[in-house]
């Protein structure tokens, strides 16, 4: 329910907090620090944490044609350093789960910022969690069991439905499409496979968290983390760790290597499929860290690509645990992906 920023006063950069007040917008002054390059990692994660807290609770749970409220468990990782690793478990929904390790990276992402500023600023900072968890509950109990809050010149106002948090600063799924692919992905799992695919979610981000491939591209509503150094190339390779996904009748974790191959190879800039090569199909989930040394190595680097393109049937592609299960014959291999040509 808050929006921070950062300004320069006085030789120092505050840190502000900016959020809706009972007389219309209102900020207050968070802390102080001494220059932009500590403020900028605390006013990132603090808008991470307030737009993860908040967005959940400001949106009706649409699931199964039926209208209910999402959990708010989630406020307490806010004061409660003990409850962080509950964010980390639970099948409530794909979406909720999704918001929860979100919460938890802008948490940790916090807690480095801190280690580089004085004890003051920390402290300053503690509280600043304390006042926006607190404001938080305050207003979901008047919201739903009518109970007044008590009365403050400072006190942060919430409206359902229209929160007031920054959505940028790399905060991406919390909107409303990202919510809709989310949802439609767990349609018709049972309980036990919703918990399946929670798991497999939150190992999918924390595999994209641990791996050091700027070319990798975490894509949350395929299930996907795709690595593709050909940009605009047309006749190249590029790598998919694909989680399972029933609603993509995919049921195993999978590692497709495929090859761009144009749609017409006359035409400069036309259109081209995806279509395999290999692929290391396993039943079992890999290790987040097996999946990052993976990208790692692959690193958006044709040769290491081309090279894994070789391996045979049994054997793992080098370099890493993942065992080649299937080779596709190019002329009768169907096509994985298709490129735009607009």
């Amino acid at each position: 329910m808050t929006i921070y920023s950062q300004h320069p006063n006085r030789g120092k950069i505050q840190i502000l907090a900016t959020y809706r007040g009972p007389n219309g917008v209102d900020s207050t002054t968070v802390t102080s620090v001494d220059n932009a390059a500590l403020a900028a990692p605390i006013v990132e994660a603090l808008n991470q944490i307030s737009a993860c807290a908040t967005v959940p609770v400001s949106v009706h749970d649409t699931r199964d044609n039926r209208i209910r409220n999402y959990p708010s468990e989630h406020l307490n990782a806010l004061t409660d350093r003990g409850a962080r690793a509950d964010l980390l478990v639970g099948a409530h929904s794909l979406w909720y789960e999704h918001v929860k390790v979100l919460l938890h990276e802008g948490l940790t992402d916090l807690d480095a910022a801190l280690a580089e500023v004085p004890g003051p600023v920390r402290i300053a900072v503690t509280a600043e969690l304390e006042a926006e968890a607190r404001g938080l509950r305050e207003a979901l109990a008047e919201y739903s069991e009518g109970v007044e809050p008590p009365e403050a010149v400072n006190r942060r106002c919430w409206d359902f439905g229209a929160p007031f948090v920054a959505f940028g600063g790399g905060v991406d799924g919390l909107g409303t499409e990202d919510r809709g692919f989310l949802d439609r992905a767990e349609e018709g799992l049972t309980a036990q496979e919703l918990g399946n695919a929670a798991a497999d979610l939150r190992l999918l981000l924390d595999a994209y968290a641990q791996c050091g491939n700027s070319h990798a591209l975490l894509m949350v509503s395929d299930f996907a983390i795709s690595d593709d150094p050909a940009d605009d190339e047309r006749d190249n390779l590029f790598v998919d760790v694909l989680a399972p996904l029933l609603a993509h009748d995919r049921q195993e974790w999978q590692i497709d290597l495929c090859r761009w191959v144009p749609d017409d190879p006359d035409e400069e800039y036309g259109g081209a499929t995806g279509e395999p090569v290999l692929r290391c199909a396993r039943s079992t989930p890999p290790t987040a860290a097996e999946i990052a040394e993976l990208l790692n190595r692959s690193g958006g680097d044709p040769e290491q690509l081309a090279a894994w393109a070789k391996t045979a049937v049994g054997e793992p592609l080098d370099g890493t645990v993942f065992v080649v299960t299937e080779r596709y014959d190019r002329q009768v291999g169907n096509p994985t992906r298709r490129l735009g040509t607009d």
